[in-house]
Formats: structure tokens, C-alpha cells, sequence
């Protein structure tokens, strides 16, 4: 018996109980840096006293009795394929608080988002260390209320529909995945996922082992997602906030993909050896299918949502080879794509906070001068994710690559090399869409938006006239002290755009002097007020009132570490490589491996 696999589940559920009492619950986001760096530091402890001469066997296992009477087991534990998803998840939940401690929830309510995210923090590393099948479920299911809640109770404009859709697909996907793990159940008449995995496949026909890896297959590909099964994903992106971005991305795709790794292939490996071929073309029309839609988007999150869907085919192609060098490259890909998407997810918050829009248009150009470490960091985690050599988005997509190029034997060598062809044009028009988005956003002159003027003549004699909209911070404010609403605008302006503001400005008002001079002389001060603070307005713009800040402290420490890490991956690829290959070999055994 091993107490850190029960410690890491424990402790994150402890924590969200403790947060409800009101002492805590007054310093929610200093507790939810606390509890999930105790989660961060049993995490590290585990990759510590993990044996690494024998990453292929489970350690560290936990295995009590939990329902005797169906045989079902509370049996937790780590091998060469669980072990990176478990550091990467207890490392993102952590940056995400430190993330929130610069940067609180606009919605307010702290401490709900802290007890929300511990909660998503338990059925997250419940499921890469469940080692029964029924409690694999019950963990991967546990994600889904929470999840919905960060989307529905802190996300953008139209965060209810997008929450819907994301529980309604993952709900029917669960419903279809439990299909298929019964009729594992009923075949095997265990639900022990190492002695499964042993058996490969011995004691299952054939025809139910093609039924089981459909529905159980079916069920992951949701939450992987695969095409087409993917159209949650870019709504859910889109209106989640920055940490609900960041682990949807990192984590909650990585638990369907680890599925495939963990049940559906060595459990099932004749089930796997049949539908392969459709696996593998689903994978590539979605690497595709992604990378064109990445070319259509003007939003950024939406963009690097439809990213995801390309890059997670890449895993799932790898998945499809089933060969020991395609599922090493979805595992690497895998643990890649957390560090890069979820880099990739907290810089476009940032830049939705600064611009106040994340519209790659009304974004304009010249971040890398507006704001250099942002920019640059952005730039980093765009040439990361297109695959550059030297970083970790390169090692995942090349053997997944070169693992269709020699799929096991008895599948056909011909058709996988199309999928190769395809994953390799795939990889081309990835560096596309990441390209024209840099030169859009980080490049080039600044664009100010300038938000259409007001008519200054009153629509009825008796109405007062009211000024014209423009983009100075210090007109909103005035506009808001005379009543007139405004949408929000770009807060910064340069230097000519402010005096173009000015002149415009001072010819406003003389116009609003010459139609109010009646109105003036029969005693209505009124209209000259509104000229006078029109022009105070037009001041503040010069002044720049809200320049646009850099990182900060709080968001440097949430990026930094994943940037460290994509770099050691993508130079030291073997540190990797070297826990998940024997693990993989296993895995495979003789019932797939040529």
C-alpha cells in the first residue's frame, strides 16, 4: 500500500470541504494556492520515489475492497504512461492559481471558483491513477459538473449555451463510454484494468471486443475531441475564463486520449486492429479540418480552440499505428500539448484583459512594441505549437508521423501512408495559421478603433444634444457622468490618433457651440457644460489615462515554468521518452505488437 496516490486525490477534496468554513473561505485564493502546491509537491514526490528501472510495471499501488459484492476495488496507482499526466496536471492547477492571484474573477465570487477548481483537481488525477474501470468512470465523469460551472458562472458573453453543449456532448459520450465497459465487464468478468491489460484481450471474442472499442471508443473520442465529434470545443474555449481555457485544454482532452493508451488498445487489441483504419482517418480529417478552420478565425481563442482539435488528431493517429513509436509519439504529444496550449490559453487572456477583445482585427498589429514580453511569449508559444524543431511540440507530431509510416503488420501499409501525407500537410498549414496570426497581432503599425460619433444635432427641439463617442478613457468617464452609455472601447490610442481626437474634438465643439447658441442665450448652460467636459475629455486622451501593461509578476510565474519545460522536452525528448516507452511495450504485448 502506497499513501501518495490516495494523498493525491485526498488532498484537493479535503481542501474544497475546507473551504466552505468562514475563516478560510475569507483568503480563498491564498488556501487555493496552498492546497494545490501541497497537491504540486505529492505530485513531485511520486515522479521521485517512482522506480524508473521499471516503468512498465504499476507502483505505488492502492487496493482496498470498495464494493465486495460486485467485485469492484478502490485501486489506485502509477506507470510509465499515467505518471507525466499527473505532474502536468497537479503543475497546471497550481499555475492557475497562481494565475488568479493576479488576476481574480471578474465574476467575483472567489471562493467558489477556488472549491470549483479543487473539485475539477480530484476527478482529474482520480482518472490518470484509477486502475479499476468502474472508478476510472466514476472520476472521469466527476470533471463535468465543475467544469461546466467554471464555463457557465465565469465565462464570457454567451457562457450558458457554450456550457450546455459541453456537458450535453461529454454526457452522451459517458453514456456510450459505460456501454463499452460493461460489456468488457460482462466478457472478462473483471473490471481490474492491470489484469486486463495483461490478458490482452484473452477470455474476449472478437465481434464483442470490435463492440467494446466502438462504444468505448466512441466515448473518448469525445472528450479527446476527434472529428466530428469536436464542435463543443471551440464554443466551450471561447467563453471559458483564462484557467478554465487553460485546463480544459492541458487536462480534460489529455483523459480521453489517455483512455485509448490505457484501455481501449491493450485491453482490446483485436477491437483496435479492426477499426484502426477508421481511427486513423478520423485523426486526419481533424488535423485538416483544423488547420483550415485555424485559417478562417478572427478570434484568437477560437483559433487556438480549433488548433487543439488538429493537434489531438496527431495523438490520435499515433494511437491508430499501433505501433510502440506511433503511441509513444500521442503520450509525448500529449504531455506537449498540455505545456503549449495551456501557455497558449493563459497568453490570449492576457491579451483579451489588455485590448479588452481577443478579435484578431480589431487586435491591429504592433504588440511586440505595445507590449514586448507578451508579444514575445506569444511569438514562443506559436512557433512551440507549429511544431519548430528544438521545442516539444516537434517530437510528438514527428513520430506520430513516422509511426503511419509503418503501422503494425496487418494493417495496410498504403492507406496509413496516405494519413501520413495528410498529417504532414497538416503540419504545413499549422505553421500558416500561426504565421499570418503573428504578422497580424504582434507585428506591424497599431490600429486604433474608433467607435462611430454620436449625432450632435438633437433629435427633438427640447432634447439637449450630447456629445460623440470616442476611444479616450477620459470621454467614457465623462459620457458616464452625463448619463450616456458607452460600449467599451480600446484604452490606449497613439499619438496620432489622439491628435486626430482632438481635432475632431475641437470641431465638435464649435458645431455643438454654433447649434446650442439659441438654447445658451435663453439661460440652458446646460449644452456648454457638456462642451466644456467634452473637451477635458479629449485632454485625458492625450494624457493616455490607461496605458497597457506588460506582464506582471503574477503572470510570469504562471508562464515561465511551462516555458522551461517546453524546452527541456524539446532538447532532452529521451526524459520523456525513456518512462513511457517500456510502459508502452507492455501495453502493446504480444496481442498487437508485430
Amino acid at each position: 500500500m502506497s499513501w501518495l496516490p490516495i494523498a493525491l486525490v485526498a488532498v484537493p477534496l479535503l481542501g474544497a470541504v475546507a473551504a466552505f468554513v468562514p475563516a478560510v473561505r475569507d483568503g480563498a485564493m491564498a488556501w487555493g494556492i496552498a492546497v494545490s502546491a501541497a497537491v504540486l509537491v505529492l505530485a513531485v514526490a511520486l515522479a521521485a520515489v517512482f522506480d524508473y528501472a521499471r516503468p512498465a510495471e504499476m507502483q505505488l499501488q492502492t487496493d482496498w475492497p470498495w464494493i465486495p459484492g460486485l467485485g469492484l476495488r478502490f485501486h489506485l496507482g502509477v506507470d510509465g504512461v499515467s505518471l507525466p499526466l499527473v505532474v502536468l496536471t497537479a503543475l497546471l492547477v497550481f499555475l492557475c492559481f497562481v494565475h488568479l492571484a493576479g488576476h481574480p474573477p471578474a465574476g467575483g465570487r472567489v471562493s467558489g471558483l477556488v472549491v470549483t477548481l479543487l473539485v475539477l483537481e480530484v476527478g482529474m488525477l482520480g482518472t490518470f491513477l484509477a486502475l479499476d474501470l468502474l472508478l476510472f468512470f466514476v472520476f472521469f465523469e466527476v470533471v463535468l459538473v465543475p467544469m461546466y460551472f467554471v464555463i457557465a458562472l465565469w465565462g464570457g458573453a454567451g457562457r450558458r449555451p457554450a456550457a450546455v453543449k459541453f456537458i450535453l456532448y461529454t454526457l452522451l459520450g459517458s453514456a456510450v463510454l459505460l456501454i463499452g465497459l460493461l460489456v468488457v465487464w460482462t466478457q472478462a468478468g473483471t473490471l481490474d484494468m492491470v489484469a486486463l491489460a495483461g490478458r490482452h484481450g484473452a477470455g474476449i471474442a472478437r465481434s464483442a471486443q470490435i463492440l467494446a472499442f466502438l462504444a468505448i471508443g466512441l466515448g473518448l473520442a469525445v472528450k479527446t475531441p476527434m472529428w466530428p465529434l469536436h464542435t463543443w470545443l471551440p464554443d466551450a474555449h471561447t467563453e471559458a475564463p483564462t484557467v478554465g481555457s487553460v485546463l480544459l485544454a492541458g487536462v480534460l482532452l489529455k483523459m480521453g486520449s489517455y483512455g485509448f493508451a490505457r484501455i481501449a488498445i491493450p485491453v482490446l487489441p483485436e477491437g483496435a486492429a479492426a477499426l484502426a483504419p477508421w481511427l486513423g482517418a478520423f485523426a486526419v480529417a481533424g488535423i485538416a479540418y483544423g488547420s483550415l478552420a485555424c485559417l478562417a478565425q478572427r478570434d484568437l481563442k477560437r483559433m487556438i480552440a480549433y488548433s487543439s482539435v488538429g493537434h489531438m488528431g496527431f495523438v490520435l493517429l499515433g494511437f491508430a499505428s499501433l505501433t510502440p513509436v506511433g503511441l509513444n509519439g500521442a503520450l509525448f504529444a500529449n504531455v506537449a500539448h498540455g505545456l503549449i496550449t495551456g501557455l497558449l490559453f493563459f497568453l490570449a487572456g492576457a491579451v483579451k484583459e489588455r485590448y479588452g477583445t481577443a478579435d484578431m482585427v480589431r487586435l491591429g498589429g504592433g504588440m511586440l512594441r505595445r507590449l514586448p514580453y507578451v508579444g514575445s511569449l506569444l511569438t514562443f508559444a506559436c512557433v512551440a505549437s507549429l511544431g519548430l524543431p528544438g521545442l516539444a511540440g516537434f517530437w510528438g507530431e514527428m513520430l506520430t508521423l513516422l509511426g503511419a509510416f509503418r503501422p503494425v503488420a496487418g494493417l495496410s501499409r498504403p492507406l496509413f501512408l496516405v494519413f501520413m501525407a495528410v498529417g504532414g500537410l497538416g503540419m504545413v498549414l499549422t505553421a500558416a495559421y500561426f504565421l499570418v496570426m503573428l504578422s497580424r497581432v504582434t507585428h506591424g503599425r497599431a490600429v486604433e478603433t474608433v467607435a462611430p460619433a454620436r449625432p450632435l444635432a438633437p433629435a427633438q427641439p427640447d432634447e439637449p444634444p450630447g456629445p460623440p463617442l470616442a476611444t479616450a478613457e477620459g470621454v467614457r468617464e465623462v459620457l458616464s457622468e452625463l448619463g450616456e452609455g458607452a460600449e467599451p472601447v480600446e484604452p490606449v490610442a497613439t499619438e496620432a490618433a489622439v491628435a486626430d481626437l482632438e481635432r475632431e474634438a475641437e470641431a465638435s465643439v464649435a458645431a455643438l457651440e454654433r447649434e446650442t447658441e439659441p438654447a445658451l442665450a435663453a439661460g440652458e448652460a446646460g449644452a456648454r457644460d457638456a462642451a466644456q467636459a467634452l473637451r477635458v475629455g479629449s485632454t485625458h486622451a492625450a494624457q493616455g489615462r490607461r496605458p497597457f501593461r506588460d506582464a506582471t509578476v503574477y503572470e510570469l510565474a504562471a508562464w515561465l515554468p511551462l516555458v522551461a519545460l517546453i524546452v527541456l522536452f524539446g532538447l532532452w525528448p529521451k526524459a520523456l521518452l525513456a518512462v513511457t516507452t517500456p510502459a508502452v511495450q507492455s501495453l502493446l504485448g504480444s496481442g498487437v505488437a508485430p
